[in-house]
């Protein structure tokens, strides 16, 4: 029998993290209680710790805002037995993720109750494993853009009661209105409720019904319009998809850069002399884990990185203003970089190999002699492969077509040992 999960942990599993349902203190197994019970202190949302029976000599700490300016006070407790009260499974965009990064795992035990999206597979009868489960509570309402694909289906935690009025809104715009949009407010208590309609008939819906409760949980059936805007799994987003003034990798040559960069899960990309964003912005899609900067220097095209970055679904693209090399001072190590603009500038090669981690991979594009020069050197010294791609596109020629040229681009890729 694994010793770790009694309902009275040992010693030193001084930290207890027990979900809990709306359905309150009725909800909880005998050892999620007996932990509570036991517990010299008790953290928790206001909402939660009402669930809870008093226990004389208790202390009981409401989390402040932001809820980490507790973490210290939490943490001197250490060897004390402490509790944590948080929603539904704690370790699924919960506190109970906020704490493993603190709290060594020997010293915590946790008791997870039903999540919010497992309650509402239930509700709906959606398989889990077939949803896409996401969260807006606190995150920007664009994180949901990647995700929207025909038939698929999408758990959404919400900010509050505003949120599915704003998605509705976002749907329309992406051409999903047709999308089955619930709302699932409450699940598992007393209050539990539930509404439903197309986004394009959510806004009607909500004056009939009146608003919706700040608990609750957001089910999209994904309905692709005709005028759809849907994410390809590939690279090489349409370059009319980007704002810009005609600096943008071309989408070709995007592909075939993104191709070389070779994104893997949760890495960092530094995206030099950005133009419009799009080599960062399509990193970040291959992976909701995955950060991009972005170093521009003029202040147009920086407006329309994050113009760019929010419409295509990554918001958390970070901007650097400047010019490289000084603006990469105090950046996070690359595991990637890209160089799309002023690879003939002094010092911006260079700075960028020095600061690239071992195994990490430098592309750099050129489209000009002197550019071309400099990636010819840097290949004699530091090896790695040139490709050169030219690209034509079909266009008009009076009353017929003919193949338009874009400039050769040459690019470079080396991989640090």
């Amino acid at each position: 029998m694994d010793s770790t999960l009694p309902d009275r942990p040992p010693p030193s599993r001084w930290l207890s993290v027990v979900g809990i349902g709306e359905d309150g203190w009725d909800g909880l197994s005998p050892a999620a209680r007996a932990v509570i019970e036991r517990a010299a202190c008790v953290y928790g949302g206001a909402r939660h710790l009402a669930f809870l029976p008093v226990v004389p000599g208790q202390e009981r700490v409401v989390w402040p805002s932001p809820l980490t300016d507790a973490l210290p006070g939490l943490l001197a407790r250490r060897g004390q037995p402490v509790c944590v009260v948080a929603s539904g499974d704690p370790l699924w965009y919960g506190v109970g993720a906020t704490l493993a990064r603190v709290v060594p795992a020997h010293e915590m035990m946790v008791l997870p109750a039903p999540s919010a999206y497992s309650l509402a597979c239930a509700r709906l009868g959606w398989p889990v494993q077939d949803t896409r489960c996401l969260t807006l509570h606190g995150r920007p309402l664009e994180l949901v853009i990647p995700h929207l694909q025909p038939n698929a289906r999408l758990l959404i935690l919400s900010w509050d009661g505003t949120t599915p009025a704003k998605l509705a809104a976002l749907l329309r715009a992406r051409g999903f209105g047709a999308s089955r949009l619930t709302a699932l407010e409450a699940m598992g208590g007393p209050r539990e409720a539930q509404r439903s309609a197309s986004a394009d008939a959510w806004d009607q819906e909500a004056e009939a019904l009146g608003p919706v409760a700040d608990l609750n949980t957001l089910a999209v059936d994904c309905v692709a319009g005709p005028d759809a805007r849907i994410h390809p799994l590939a690279p090489g987003l349409p370059d009319a998809w980007f704002d810009h003034d005609g600096q943008i990798t071309k989408r070709e040559v995007r592909a075939v850069t993104l191709s070389l960069l070779a994104p893997r899960r949760g890495e960092t990309l530094w995206d030099v002399g950005a133009g419009s964003g799009s080599i960062g912005i399509e990193w970040m899609l291959t992976d909701p884990a995955n950060r991009a900067f972005a170093v521009e220097s003029h202040p147009d095209r920086q407006a329309r990185i994050l113009a760019n970055a929010a419409v295509l679904g990554v918001p958390g693209l970070e901007l650097v203003r400047g010019r490289a090399p000084a603006a990469l001072d105090g950046l996070a190590a690359p595991d990637a970089v890209f160089i799309g603009g002023g690879v003939s500038n002094d010092g911006v090669l260079d700075s960028c190999w020095s600061a690239l981690k071992p195994g990490g991979r430098l592309v750099a594009n050129a489209v000009t002699l002197e550019g071309e020069a400099v990636l010819y050197d840097a290949q004699r010294q530091l090896g790695g492969e040139l490709t050169q791609i030219s690209v034509s596109r079909a266009v008009p020629v009076g009353g017929f077509r003919g193949w338009k040229p874009f400039m050769p681009v040459t690019l470079w890729r080396a991989d640090k040992p």
